[in-house]
């Protein structure tokens, strides 16, 4: 079912999402009733101390995990009622995941690295090498496409991260804290990487982070606390 009417600019929302973790005889309460709207080509920035709910709430927007209790619409669709290999093809179609420790495979190239989430959704190897060539070229390491992740600096291996995100064309970019590893400089180079593509390649943009100056790159930041939104703030970006 597609969302209609107003809703249509609308392509993630999370409507009253708990996650419960149950510990031996302890239930912990990780969201309690999480309400977000993400509308298509907006740059999100969640915001919140540790153990607000930042990183379960981007697993329930990424379909890693589904709610206890709660719907979340990915372009109108309850994702939170698909079986894990359902799951499992949305986000490899929908979804380009950017994750604070880069998590490419040490023993391929930055090229192969790209190359990889591709194979899982049958995208001829001619083609593959082609798309990730372009991508390396696009965050500027097209000099280094056989470079392997120990090769890379920091900086490097997140937009060498970037590019593997974006190689099955997503409509949504999840990063959570993609400068949390890199110093101030190369942690900028990375954010204006992703204002790039929110602005040049309108990608819809959901960011985790734990760092004010990071956060007011996006379009607005939401506050989480206690696994729920308390503010919601626009931000003036440029």
């Amino acid at each position: 079912m597609k969302m209609t009417g107003s809703h249509t600019n609308t392509i993630i929302e999370l409507r009253n999402v708990w996650k419960t973790y149950t510990m031996g005889e302890v239930k912990v309460n990780a969201l309690c009733g999480l309400d977000l709207k993400v509308r298509k080509g907006e740059f999100v920035s969640i915001m919140g101390p540790s153990g607000s709910g930042k990183s379960t709430a981007m697993n329930m927007i990424g379909a890693l995990d589904i709610p206890s209790k709660g719907m979340i619409l990915l372009e109108g669709q309850d994702i939170a009622k698909l079986t894990e290999s359902d799951l499992a093809q949305i986000r490899g179609r929908k979804i380009g995941f950017i994750f604070q420790q880069f998590n490419l495979i040490p023993t391929l190239s930055a090229l192969e690295n790209i190359m990889l989430p591709m194979i899982f959704q049958n995208i001829p190897r001619y083609e593959r090498m082609e798309i990730a060539r372009k991508l390396l070229k696009m965050v500027d390491l097209g000099d280094r496409i056989y470079h392997k992740p120990t090769e890379l600096s920091g900086g490097e291996q997140q937009r060498v991260a970037i590019a593997r995100a974006l190689s099955n064309d997503p409509e949504v970019v999840l990063a959570d804290e993609p400068t949390g590893n890199l110093d101030s400089k190369t942690g900028e180079t990375v954010i204006d990487f992703l204002k790039q593509l929110h602005k040049k390649e309108g990608k819809t943009i959901v960011m985790v982070t734990h760092d004010p100056n990071v956060a007011r790159k996006a379009d607005r930041t939401e506050y989480l606390l206690d696994g729920k939104i308390i503010k919601s703030l626009k931000n003036h970006t440029r």
